[in-house]
């Protein structure tokens, strides 16, 4: 057993080996299609506990701001896998905060449009949320949680009987609050706003405001961080290191004509 155990781990090490969109090496050995269902079980777990947001005018918005950013995917990060279809939601919750899962699951709560002060602020989140989907962050995490031995047991390499079905359980539950109860790694967080920074400003919003949005976060917590920024780089270096980035993208954003999404 513990010979193809060493065999089987090989194999998939090498196989496994990969490069997100930023060209950054990555071990993420979930099969995708695993992780859109731990992404669709998460989001239902959210639509079953909190209520969808009534508010035709805010929800036409946080559509029209997802709708534009999604549409750059391919032209930013071409070849990069992508769910066919999204579903966006605004939750009727007051925390300023949004998520995007795996098999194509965007939410946004309420509670944000109040700290997005407009649409590229608001643009700012969404895109580096949809950035952790595509760079298959949460995969990368989980593979690390896991490890190699549970993740071929989570696949079905290897019968329950070999001594780990409760740590395979706990496995699933782990993965059914994906993204949600899941902290990424600070790699993650940043290679996120390198390119939620990129999809924003060739989406036609001014990359300029992200760095506001993260002053607001972190103003709107009087002294205490937000259940958003709890896992996420302290807020003055994340502000630092997209004001580094903005002669590259400034340009993207100089090149569109600007999106009015219904900025209040």
């Amino acid at each position: 057993m513990k010979t193809r155990l060493l065999l089987l781990a090989t194999l998939i090490l090498i196989s496994g080996c990969d490069k997100t969109p930023t060209g950054r090496d990555q071990l993420a050995l979930v099969p995708g299609s695993m992780m859109a269902q731990f992404g669709s079980q998460a989001f239902l777990q959210m639509q079953q506990q909190i209520p969808a947001s009534e508010n035709t005018t805010r929800n036409a918005r946080v559509q029209c701001i997802a709708r534009e950013i999604l549409l750059e995917v391919g032209n930013r990060f071409p070849g990069t896998p992508m769910p066919d279809t999204w579903e966006i939601v605004l939750f009727d919750d007051p925390t300023p905060n949004a998520f995007a899962l795996p098999g194509g699951k965007i939410g946004v709560n309420q509670g944000l449009l109040d700290v997005a002060d407009n649409d590229a602020q608001l643009a700012a989140v969404i895109g580096h949320e949809v950035a952790h989907v595509l760079a298959r962050h949460g995969n990368e995490r989980l593979t690390q949680e896991l490890g190699i031995k549970a993740v071929l047991l989570l696949v079905g390499l290897f019968s329950e009987g070999d001594g780990d079905s409760e740590r395979i359980i706990q496995a699933l539950g782990l993965g059914a609050h994906l993204g949600i109860a899941l902290p990424f790694s600070r790699a993650h967080e940043e290679e996120a706003d390198v390119m939620g920074l990129e999809l924003m400003a060739s989406a036609g919003f001014d990359p300029r405001e992200s760095t506001q949005l993260w002053r607001n976060m972190a103003a709107a917590g009087d002294g205490q961080p937000l259940e958003f920024l709890s896992t996420h780089p302290n807020h003055e270096s994340r502000i630092e290191a997209l004001e580094q980035r903005m002669d590259a993208a400034l340009p993207l954003y100089q090149r569109t004509t600007p999106v009015d999404c219904g900025s209040p």
